[in-house]
């Protein structure tokens, strides 16, 4: 039996033969698949954070009290940036579904600022509790306080860079469908951090300065 061996340039006998199959090498939906993995890694790392919370939040060793550290109002007006910073990204992402640039980038900007000024609050609140000598060290409680707001903390840190990157591709590039995929991801990624929020000013704020 006799083989036939097709050099590059060559021509096949029978052309009609010959299929060409063309795969996408991005598989459709593959990213917005695997952040949401990562997302549920996340959920894990916070489920157990809040789990040593939840075992230690009452050990004071001696020392104050969420009711006597937390101040509800500050943390209030905290929530209320974060919150807001959610609803002005959904405009963000409205406005980007109607192909402008100039209006997604400003509402970008506006999330990115409404982030910091939580950032700002959060690390003021921090200050003012060392100043207090009630910092991370002085007890389990502070301890694991500490650790889960700062984590939460580290991952809107991690979202405004993220935020100013990615708007400095779109005023770069457009709203093309890969800076459309990354808008995506942010927008889950930021409202997760909303959620997770939400059950920290609950679980930890809130049922803190219970006696």
């Amino acid at each position: 039996m006799s083989e036939t061996i097709l050099h590059p340039g060559a021509q096949s006998a029978a052309p009609e033969d010959v299929q060409f199959y063309v795969t996408e090498h991005h598989p459709e939906n593959g990213t917005l698949l695997g952040f949401w993995l990562y997302l549920m890694s996340d959920c894990l790392i916070f489920a157990c954070l809040f789990a040593v919370y939840a075992v230690l939040g009452r050990s004071y060793a001696g020392g104050p009290t969420g009711a006597e550290l937390f101040d509800l109002p500050l943390v209030a007006v905290n929530t209320a940036l974060l919150l807001l910073s959610s609803i002005t990204y959904g405009f963000a992402m409205l406005e980007s579904q109607k192909k402008r640039v100039r209006s997604t980038l400003i509402w970008l900007g506006v999330t990115g600022l409404l982030g910091l000024g939580f950032l700002s609050l959060e690390l003021y609140e921090f200050s003012h509790l060392i100043h207090q000598g009630a910092g991370p060290q002085r007890s389990a409680f502070l301890t694991a306080f500490f650790t889960l707001v700062g984590t939460h903390g580290l991952h809107v840190t991690f979202g405004i860079i993220w935020l100013v990157t990615l708007m400095f591709q779109v005023g770069r590039h457009g709203l093309n469908v890969e800076n459309g995929r990354r808008l995506m991801c942010l927008s889950m990624f930021w409202h997760f951090l909303d959620v997770i929020w939400i059950g920290v000013f609950t679980f930890v704020y809130l049922m803190g300065v219970l006696p």
